[in-house]
């Protein structure tokens, strides 16, 4: 079944209301999509705010052109969605313990997120932008942090023999997140 155009308020969905569904052109405000089992679902240049996502399952989601605005999606396994045409952005969101991995997130904006302890193994972060977000515990394993903002940034580690980073941005202030494994004082 395909929804078009549609706005969803204050809604809790379930798996069923979900599964084998494309949404497209769709917004979604206060909406709860917790516990559910997004399987083969196709979001497409849809707008989620003030949603919460909170220990949803997704299998073979497509995820194209997705914007999130102040949602909760704590464990969200982005790893499990389509690779074909993967766009997203996020605002304001709660993305503790995401993982991320082996993603093209080339340009993908972070602003003002929580992403504590969230994995990044594999991903192409070229030229994102991680604006006020905080880091701290996520891993970057592997990455490719060329041109990628993190200026702004808090309590990130991030080891630059184990990921690409020319041209990466950072602040003075955050350059102890690069050195952290060499147990240097700085000051």
């Amino acid at each position: 079944m395909a929804h078009y155009d549609e706005h969803f308020k204050n809604q809790q969905f379930t798996s069923e209301q979900l599964a084998d569904q494309t949404f497209d052109g769709c917004h979604f405000k206060g909406c709860s999509f917790e516990n559910c089992k997004l399987n083969y679902t196709e979001l497409i240049d849809c707008r989620f705010s003030d949603c919460n996502f909170t220990m949803a399952k997704v299998n073979q989601v497509g995820l194209k052109e997705v914007w999130f605005r102040n949602c909760k999606l704590v464990g969200f396994d982005f790893s499990m969605c389509v690779d074909f045409l993967f766009k997203v952005e996020f605002e304001g969101c709660l993305l503790d313990y995401a993982i991320f991995s082996r993603k093209n997130m080339k340009q993908t904006r972070f602003l003002q997120c929580s992403i504590r302890e969230a994995d990044f193994f594999e991903v192409d972060l070229q030229k994102a932008n991680f604006k006020a977000c905080d880091l701290n515990g996520s891993q970057f394993e592997n990455c490719n942090l060329q041109q990628t903002d993190f200026s702004s940034a808090a309590n990130y580690t991030i080891e630059p023999e184990r990921n690409k980073m020319k041209g990466a941005r950072f602040s003075t202030s955050g350059l102890s997140g690069l050195l952290q494994k060499y147990n240097l004082i700085i000051e």
